[in-house]
């Protein structure tokens, strides 16, 4: 099966490509395009998909850059490619010609950046505790370090789990008002004392707070579609034994 990759206009003139689950080698739980080395998935396939994406973006998978994610606000600059351990960080920058950068994702936000004026990439693993601790704004941060200036980037968020699939508790909310009041519009009354969270919304409100030119979301809901995205949340509702991991690449 061919590679099935979404691509966003605002990211002109930089290659790049949220990846859906298509065209993979991977089977059982984790078919299709698995490129995850965290899972239990066998790692002469992952490193297969990963190859695979790295000749669609046109590098060497050594090219491709990523991070162990850690949920946290943390932002790698690379000007290389990494050799050895993976620093744990959740985002990374650049403005190296020839460099993918890449994040890994099953329901969290994968945010991809580029400023074509001067030539300055970034890519953000966002999930709740990230949006909130403020990696978004670590990595504009980083691109403005570069050269990069605010006004001129562009930010799409790619392939994240939607409200109506993100059910949460009342203590889930508590982190958000602590940050602040006006958070409580990201959430909606569901069943019982359960509120759905939306990710995607939240993730473009601090976009947008931060500067940004444009940001957008693709609008596909990882837990909704099983035959395109791999779901963390719908794995653990299924009780399933692992979860295969999307990919997002931008490069230079």
């Amino acid at each position: 099966m061919t590679l099935e990759i979404l691509t966003s206009d605002l990211l002109s003139p930089f290659r790049h490509g949220f990846f859906t689950r298509r065209g993979g080698a991977s089977s059982g739980i984790f078919d299709g395009l698995n490129c995850g080395y965290g899972s239990s998935d066998q790692t002469e396939i992952v490193a297969l998909n990963r190859r695979r994406v790295a000749d669609a973006m046109g590098v060497a998978p050594e090219a491709m850059i990523g991070v162990h994610q850690v949920h946290s606000p943390t932002v790698l600059t690379v000007e290389q490619p990494l050799e050895g351990e993976k620093p744990r960080a959740d985002a990374v920058v650049t403005a190296t010609p020839g460099l993918a950068l890449t994040i890994l994702t099953a329901d969290c936000q994968p945010v991809l950046f580029a400023d074509p004026a001067a030539n300055v990439i970034g890519a953000a693993h966002a999930g709740w505790r990230g949006a909130l601790d403020g990696v978004l704004e670590a990595t504009l941060d980083a691109m403005e370090a570069l050269g990069a200036t605010r006004r001129n980037v562009n930010a799409v968020i790619g392939p994240s789990i939607s409200q109506r699939a993100y059910e949460v508790g009342p203590e889930f909310l508590d982190a958000f008002i602590a940050d602040s009041p006006d958070n409580t519009r990201f959430f909606a009354n569901g069943q019982d004392d359960r509120l759905q969270f939306d990710l995607p919304a939240f993730g473009l409100h601090r976009l947008r707070q931060a500067g940004v030119g444009q940001a957008e979301w693709t609008r596909h809901c990882t837990y909704s579609d099983p035959d395109r995205f791999y779901s963390y949340r719908r794995t653990t509702h299924a009780n399933e034994a692992d979860y295969g991991r999307l990919i997002s690449v931008i490069r230079l």
